[in-house]
């Protein structure tokens, strides 16, 4: 089934799209400018692509991007964007954590809509009054926890929401890599450095960088809220400045247990994303790595394998395929469906209309508990593994 967004590239115009970041060579800006493209529903028509005036026009020409609208920085993009009849409708930000916040806030008080990589910010006040900045300008911000975007993550959270499970007893996290194993940040590598820098990344290494995906994934999926935590967060590369090991203890409200793992030193993994959730009726388990499969056990019956467009599919994770069954979609997908979900409610903002409830994106609020879950395990880890309180 192709997704339904592919009707409404022939009856509107492109969304203009404008980006703060993501520069010559960034992973992260190439990644959401090939996911904004896959359903045809932005044009990239601004940039301020780079901290450094001359990078950031050498970049902007590269992508095409008028040399009258290559900004050397994000505060004067937003001013003169904001005052073109022609001007961007949605900003992506996609500069390192420490750059969100301020980004954010200039482009919602200019008026324009945003799309924020995680996390949201660096500290819990400055996510809230990020919140509270969104509840007041009525702007869409959405938040690209990518993996919310799979179809056969969503089909575990509408299994979940439909009672396939049962009552949720047991929740289960881990997302580990080996990547960082040594210390590549003394090498000069642009990614390593800024990831492990305190005064870029924020106060989570790890935990902030892939512990956060797994924790957001772990509350789409069950719709559960955290109570409390208790965190080891550890450091094995000598001279590295914050977390590359991250293992956690969950309490959920309603009774729910749950553990989470997260390491860049795990030798031999490479994105080995993965949620198993357990219920009085049945278990699910998603492995990012083989994301069109999805395994369900009903208890007391054999083990079953679900797989995206296959039989047994809900419309949940149809109406998000874009290929037959059997062809790969995963990563690049995932993240154009946050982008085309962001487009409908960006269009319905524009119309007036009310959000569509069928439309799902991380939110601010995502954003927000998502940095709350980095301070407590910080501050938990920082005890002694004390159990901290979600408030």
């Amino acid at each position: 089934m192709a997704i339904e967004a592919s009707s409404e590239a022939g009856s509107h115009n492109r969304i203009r799209l404008g980006m703060v970041g993501g520069g010559q060579a960034s992973f992260i800006g190439a990644v959401h400018r090939i996911a904004a493209r896959i359903d045809d529903q932005f044009e990239l028509t601004a940039g301020a692509l780079a901290s450094d005036p001359v990078r950031a026009k050498a970049s902007a020409k590269e992508l095409g991007i008028a040399n009258d609208r290559a900004y050397s920085s994000f505060e004067e993009m937003a001013k003169a964007e904001a005052a073109r009849p022609d001007g961007i409708e949605v900003v992506s930000i996609v500069t390192p954590n420490h750059v969100h916040g301020p980004v954010a806030r200039t482009f919602l008080e200019a008026g324009i809509h945003v799309i924020c990589d995680k996390p949201l910010t660096t500290t819990v006040a400055e996510a809230e009054e990020m919140v509270e900045l969104v509840r007041k300008t009525g702007k869409v911000f959405v938040v690209t926890h990518n993996y919310t975007g799979y179809p056969m993550v969503r089909q575990a959270r509408a299994m979940v929401a439909n009672g396939d499970l049962g009552e949720i007893r047991l929740v289960q996290a881990e997302y580990l890599q080996d990547w960082l194993t040594e210390r590549l940040e003394a090498s000069g590598h642009k990614q390593a450095a800024w990831r492990t820098d305190p005064t870029r990344s924020g106060p989570g290494g790890c935990i902030g960088d892939i512990g956060t995906h797994a924790y957001n994934l772990a509350c789409f999926v069950t719709g559960l809220q955290l109570d409390e935590l208790l965190a080891q967060l550890s450091t094995f590369v000598s001279g590295r400045r914050l977390d590359d090991d991250v293992q956690i203890l969950l309490k959920w409200k309603g009774g729910a247990k749950g553990m989470l793992w997260a390491s860049q030193v795990a030798v031999g993994n490479e994105n080995g994303l993965t949620l198993r959730v357990y219920g009085t009726k049945g278990g699910l388990e998603w492995v990012q790595e083989n994301p069109n499969h999805l395994w369900f056990t009903r208890y007391g019956q054999p083990k079953q394998l679900l797989t995206r467009g296959g039989a047994g599919a809900l419309v949940e994770a149809g109406r998000l395929t874009r290929v037959p069954s059997g062809h790969p979609e995963g990563y690049l997908e995932g993240f154009a469906t946050i982008y085309t979900e962001a487009a409908r409610a960006v269009r319905a903002a524009q119309a007036g209309k009310p959000p569509d409830p069928a439309v799902i994106f991380p939110t601010v609020e995502d954003g927000l508990a998502s940095v709350k879950f980095i301070e407590a395990a910080v501050s938990s880890s920082a005890n002694n593994g004390a159990w901290v309180r979600i408030t």
